[in-house]
């Protein structure tokens, strides 16, 4: 799942993604206005955490933005603002969540996992979808109820297939979401074939069917034979 944090204090941006990475997140950082809007134009994010005070700007446009373009992310707004006029105007405009700065990076964490589970997933623990069963809150996975392990790029990689059902996928978009702002620097293209090479073999010799779909020319697309 892939994080946008917007936050021009570059201490608590980096406590953010550095606690949000170990949690299995794949995180990117704005910290300015610009930056968010230009990176919310050309990439999709699972969720998106907000600061208010921006230097060049102010995380409400930031999420009118999103509502704009239709963005299927999430929104947590973080803030040291703390008036119920904030708080009224941060929802109606389109936010999830609202949290007031100081916070505990445990409770953001379990904010954001809640937030997308709920957006992503119907609130519920378990995926399942054919004879596959992912347990999110243990990063589990389950081929014809026979617990499978995945490498942390082929789990991130089954998990945007299943979010992504019947959708033709390009080996860009793919490679983008696995590795963020660090695609360039990982042959990503090639690694892209490796993983899904190595996810379609584990599938299957576990009983499952071979639910991943070349498209000549395109990329891939994960749907029932």
């Amino acid at each position: 799942m892939k994080i946008l944090v917007v936050e021009d204090e570059k201490g608590l941006a980096e406590s953010i993604t550095d606690y949000l990475s170990r949690e299995g997140f794949i995180c990117e950082v704005a910290n300015t206005f610009w930056q968010a809007d230009e990176k919310i134009s050309l990439y999709q994010y699972d969720c998106t955490i907000v600061d208010l005070t921006l230097p060049d700007g102010n995380g409400f446009d930031i999420i009118q933005t999103l509502k704009k373009i239709a963005a299927a992310t999430g929104i947590i707004i973080i803030s040291a603002r703390n008036t119920l006029e904030d708080k009224l105007k941060g929802l109606e405009i389109g936010s999830d969540d609202y949290m007031t700065k100081p916070f505990h990076l445990s409770e953001l964490n379990a904010r954001v996992k809640s937030l997308i589970r709920r957006r992503n997933f119907g609130g519920n623990n378990d995926m399942i979808w054919k004879d596959i069963r992912v347990n999110l809150p243990a990063r589990k996975v389950f081929i014809k109820d026979i617990e499978t392990t995945l490498s942390k790029k082929e789990y991130d990689l089954l998990l945007y297939f299943l979010s992504n059902i019947d959708v033709a996928l390009t080996k860009e978009s793919i490679a983008e979401h696995l590795w963020g702002d660090n695609m360039d620097s990982a042959d990503s293209l090639d690694m892209v074939y490796s993983h899904i090479k190595n996810l379609r073999r584990k599938i299957v010799e576990k009983g499952g069917k071979d639910y991943i779909q070349s498209i000549y020319g395109i990329g891939y697309k994960f749907t029932a034979p």
